[in-house]
């Protein structure tokens, strides 16, 4: 089976293309922003802040509220980080099809593995929340270097792949950039925060509208 197969490995974003974190993600900010007397910000408002990190995030979310203190935006990230970690998980699930996606992935001998702007400590505990122990053959998260493109090539070192053996699913404009500057084949996944045009725009190898719909390019 293996000699058939057109890749070795799938790399997944995380929010926003195996989980719908947009609860959690808009949750936990309008909790710290409500603390400087800001907000709330509406789960479409948050879809277009997030996607570049929680740095980005705090920043883009402040100046949705009319706030570019600078000073603000430096107190306002240890008051998000401690309240993230606590409620990082809030009503958070995998969309659908991506249990059976990545099952049969398993299924087939390919490797599975997670690259994500949140920072490391909470990508690592949401998956585990999400999909259990060890589930994923690796989980990066936000760490210094990582993860465009020093993540995925970490992965593709540790698995033995060469990049277009891989293929790489994101949902936003920043994920297209990682798969195409890794050199990837890349996937841009419609279930997420972002729209067709936008990921449609950097060109991807697909465009998917279920999870489903790659499996048959997985085997050739």
């Amino acid at each position: 089976m293996e000699a058939d197969m057109k890749y070795k490995c799938l790399i997944f974003d995380l929010d926003g293309t195996l989980v719908n974190s947009i609860h959690a993600l808009t949750y936990c900010t309008n909790l710290a922003l409500e603390k400087f007397g800001l907000g709330p910000l509406t789960e479409t408002q948050m879809k277009t802040i997030v996607g570049d990190g929680y740095k980005m995030q705090m920043k883009r979310s402040l100046a949705a509220c009319g706030d570019t203190d600078e000073a603000h935006y430096e107190a306002i990230l240890p008051v998000y980080m401690e309240i993230f970690g606590k409620y990082c998980n809030y009503e958070m699930h995998p969309y659908d099809g991506i249990m059976e996606l990545t099952a049969r992935a398993k299924e087939l001998g390919l490797k599975i593995a997670v690259v994500s702007n949140k920072p490391d400590a909470q990508a690592k505990k949401t998956v585990e929340y999400v999909f259990g122990t060890n589930y994923f053959d690796t989980v990066i998260g936000e760490q210094e270097g990582v993860p465009d493109p020093a993540g995925v090539n970490l992965i593709l070192e540790q698995f033995g792949c060469k990049p277009e053996e891989c293929l790489y699913f994101g949902d936003t404009n920043t994920d297209m950039k990682t798969g195409k500057n890794a050199k990837m084949t890349t996937v841009g996944v419609l279930w997420g925060f972002r729209g067709r045009e936008e990921l449609a725009a950097f060109h991807p190898e697909f465009l998917l509208e279920k999870p489903q719909d790659i499996l048959k390019e997985i085997v050739g």
